[in-house]
């Protein structure tokens, strides 16, 4: 640190929060880099790693090596408990506390069960490596099961795999799991055809990828379908647990269902006492402040811009 310059802390060493220290680089001002791990994680292709494409260390790139080079710049590994706006002050779970003059807020969000929380140990999301490595583990341990199963009804079970959500990543990740049944995993097992696998994509909506224009959602619906996704639009879940998912009144018996249904905002709108949205997304003006606080910026999956 050097004496009298300006202290600018960033938390969340994402896609937003790393640049923003990268931008500044240049810049008369001491950085400090807060982030609960200590790698930068391409959130993007976490579904390859879900499926086995690849390894957890081809998406994942240590902090302190990307900002080697940038004097100005500290790295702290360390989990936000609050941010003391009169003080101008982050404060970390171990009691450590980081002042500031300029704070950026870029911690991202995590995925939502609407109420339903108790889901998650069924139906994990897919928000950090732990959770590609573990719904990969659990992928290739129902084709291992089902290699073994004797019973036919529990054998289509484990070859039923059901993905909730058909956002970027439940279609990512559908395709995936189709592609790596039909394409990848036939030649490793003697007993079970693993293309006959069952991968259905569950959408409470009219249409998969509702954010983007109707043209390409009818063209990523297609190319789901020729790689042999079941695409079931319009169905709510209704409940999930051990042994599948009901849709409605329908039961569906899977062995494997993955999250991708939707997102919330990560505390800093409780750290700030800042007014949110329903996603717990702070609102923000259009230069990314907090109302009342212009010294402080809200970034990426935690912002909710306006236009006043």
């Amino acid at each position: 640190m050097t004496a009298g310059r300006p202290r600018a802390v960033i938390v969340g060493a994402g896609f937003a929060g790393l640049a923003t220290a990268r931008g500044l680089a240049r810049a008369e001002v001491d950085i400090t880099l807060i982030d609960r791990r200590n790698y930068h994680l391409f959130q993007p292709l976490l579904y390859q790693v879900a499926t086995a494409a690849l390894s957890p260390a081809d998406i994942a790139w240590p902090i302190r090596g990307l900002l080697r080079g940038q004097k100005n710049a500290t790295v702290v590994m360390g989990r936000v408990e609050d941010v003391d706006t009169d003080g101008r002050t982050v404060v970390l779970e171990d009691g450590s506390r980081y002042p500031y003059d300029h704070l950026v807020l870029a911690t991202g969000a995590r995925h939502t069960y609407f109420g339903h929380d108790d889901w998650e140990p069924v139906a994990p999301g897919l928000k950090k490596i732990d959770d590609a490595t573990e719904i990969r583990r659990r992928i290739l341990l129902a084709f291992e099961a089902a290699e073994a199963a004797m019973d036919m009804s529990r054998h289509r079970a484990l070859l039923t795999f059901v993905v909730v959500g058909a956002g970027p990543t439940g279609v990512e990740m559908a395709g995936a799991i189709a592609e790596l049944a039909r394409r990848t995993l036939p030649a490793d097992f003697r007993r079970i055809d693993t293309g006959s696998a069952r991968v259905l994509l569950v959408e409470a909506g009219p249409r998969v990828l509702p954010s983007l224009p109707e043209r390409l959602s009818q063209k990523a619906h297609a190319a789901l379908e020729r790689l042999g996704v079941e695409v079931s639009l319009g169905q709510a879940v209704t409940a999930c647990g051990p042994d599948g998912i009901h849709l409605g009144t329908d039961f569906v018996p899977a062995a494997t269902i993955v999250w991708a249904a939707g997102v919330k905002a990560s505390p800093a709108g409780r750290w700030l006492g800042a007014e949110t949205d329903r996603a717990g997304r702070v609102l923000v003006g259009p230069d990314l402040s907090v109302p009342g606080h212009p010294e402080i910026l809200v970034l990426g999956d935690t912002a909710a811009a306006t236009s006043t």
